[in-house]
């Protein structure tokens, strides 16, 4: 998980503090929220597309990770309101091909299905949705990306207090609280 992490975040923040600086550089303020059309690049239409897929591909996998934990609220809540039905237990064993058999259960299916139209379709609602995204981006991305795991750690680790390491990690989280409060009020602003 470690090295998951720090691969991960690593390269997240290569990646957009590369784009948000080589933006500001280049155009101050005035730095389009959508660099792909923002500069009224259409042509060619191909390389657009491109671009376009690679960031559907990259919110999918984004927003998969970080509604997992509602998906996993609302189906525990909904597996004790209705423990004997079978609609919320039964699973259905479905084989597809070169991938193998996978178990499927209708409400997960129907739910998470509901959950991602709906999402989708207010994010669509919102003229501002870049703005949405960075607020929510600063707002998660301490508790989610920084706190919980580092707490995770330090309780499974039995780290003692107030020894170097354990310092050192309170500092870097106190950093990155830091930049994650600045993030708000940048969005904000």
């Amino acid at each position: 998980m470690k090295t998951a992490s720090l691969i991960g975040i690593t390269s997240s923040t290569i990646l957009y503090a590369s784009c948000g600086l080589v933006g500001y550089a280049a155009f101050g303020n005035e730095a389009p929220g959508n660099f792909l059309t923002g500069f009224g690049f259409y042509e060619p239409f191909w390389l657009v597309d491109i671009g376009n897929l690679f960031i559907i591909i990259h919110l999918v996998g984004a927003y998969q990770v970080y509604a997992q934990p509602v998906f996993s609220i609302a189906e525990s809540w909904a597996n004790t309101r209705w423990p004997q039905s079978k609609f919320m237990t039964k699973e259905y064993n479905a084989r597809i091909p070169l991938v193998g058999t996978w178990r499927i259960n209708m409400f997960k299916l129907i739910w998470r299905t509901i959950y991602v139209v709906l999402t989708t379709l207010i994010a669509m609602i919102f003229p501002f949705f870049n703005n949405i995204v960075g607020l929510i981006g600063a707002l998660t991305f301490f508790p989610l990306t920084v706190y919980f795991p580092i707490e995770m750690y330090l309780v499974r680790s039995k780290m003692p207090k107030y020894s170097l390491e354990w310092i050192g990690i309170r500092l870097l989280v106190g950093v990155c609280l830091m930049v994650a409060l600045i993030g708000v009020i940048a969005s904000i602003q």
